[in-house]
């Protein structure tokens, strides 16, 4: 029986350099593509064939998806601030670039979502994949849930077979919930919002990956949406100190959330016109101020998906992680 052919876009990022180590062990053909001037040079030992292009020009894609059978679609802006413009450019009409070029040669389009595209800004707790998705106006969260909307439209239109995945809040050694947070701790302030009660909401990064694999293989998941949550009791204080312990440090006082998502409007439209990082982002506030405790029974029941490594065993990872690059 010969290799399955997988193509994984943003192979280069975070999650993409997991899944690309997890499918070589497995053995898979991989192709990755990586955006011009990329640094790639850390899968090249995986045996990967590496394709230069850029998704939002689709002559730099033309036959990328030719001899693949399945595609895992990662790239996309993943950060809390910048234009709406830019947003939309990384993510839907990337999505809907790479949605043209793969559609009547691909087995299955795995389209890596977030369970923000359900809406940024309200308690998501025990939402299921079924239940009603909302824009909310913030462009990370909307381009996502408009990206899953042209998936499933080529789907009806063209015959893509697709399964949507939803991470929640990923970590691992090199996440943004990991440097992001060390950068802010050590630098500026991360405060907590609503006391920091709510739950982290956090799925470590080989968990998520073990659910990708069983997503983009499985009869079962073709043309269904899934959320990957680990079971971690974790809530934002907890997590945050024990990042701060890392590094000594610890996180702010508490700001309530209505106050948060006001004042953190207000400085992103401050700091719009110069493009520059503001210090306080409603994309922040709407994930570390709400409950997302989503609902991860599909996953477990469908794909027999489960939490593989616990919060103490991806907290050594990440604390090694931390003390390589941070305190060496």
């Amino acid at each position: 029986m010969s290799k399955q052919r997988v193509l994984v876009t943003g192979a280069g990022g975070f999650i993409g350099t997991f899944l690309c180590k997890k499918l070589s062990e497995d053995g898979y053909e991989i192709k990755a593509l990586a955006m011009p001037g990329e640094h790639v040079e850390h899968l090249q030992s995986l045996d990967i064939k590496i394709s230069i292009g850029d998704l939002t020009k689709p002559e730099t894609i033309k036959g990328l998806s030719d001899d693949i059978d399945i595609v895992y679609h990662l790239a996309g802006r993943v950060t809390d601030w910048g234009p709406r413009k830019v947003f939309y450019n990384a993510i839907v009409d990337a999505t809907k670039n790479l949605l043209d070029e793969s559609a009547g040669k691909v087995s299955r389009f795995v389209y890596i979502s977030s369970f923000c595209a359900c809406g940024m800004g309200r308690h998501l707790r025990g939402v299921k994949e079924e239940d009603p998705a909302y824009k909310t106006g913030v462009s990370y969260g909307d381009a996502k849930l408009e990206a899953e909307g042209l998936v499933e439209r080529y789907h009806k239109e063209k015959g893509i077979t697709y399964t949507i995945i939803r991470p929640a809040n990923v970590i691992g050694p090199g996440s943004i919930w990991v440097k992001d947070v060390i950068d802010r701790l050590k630098n500026s302030f991360v405060p907590l919002i609503d006391q920091g009660r709510y739950s982290a909401s956090l799925v470590y990064v080989e968990n998520l990956v073990d659910g990708l694999l069983l997503a983009g293989t499985k009869d079962i998941a073709k043309n269904k949406i899934y959320f990957f949550r680990d079971d971690y009791d974790v809530t934002w204080e907890q997590y945050l100190t024990d990042l701060g312990k890392i590094i000594g440090k610890t996180p702010s006082p508490s700001i309530p959330f209505k106050l948060a998502w006001i004042l953190s409007g207000i400085v992103e439209g401050l700091y719009a016109p110069f493009n520059v990082r503001p210090p306080a982002t409603r994309a922040a506030v709407a994930i570390m101020g709400r409950d997302l405790d989503v609902d991860n029974t599909r996953a477990k029941k469908e794909l027999g998906w489960k939490t593989r490594i616990s919060y103490e065993e991806a907290m050594k990872t990440i604390s090694a992680w931390i003390k390589e690059h941070y305190l060496i």
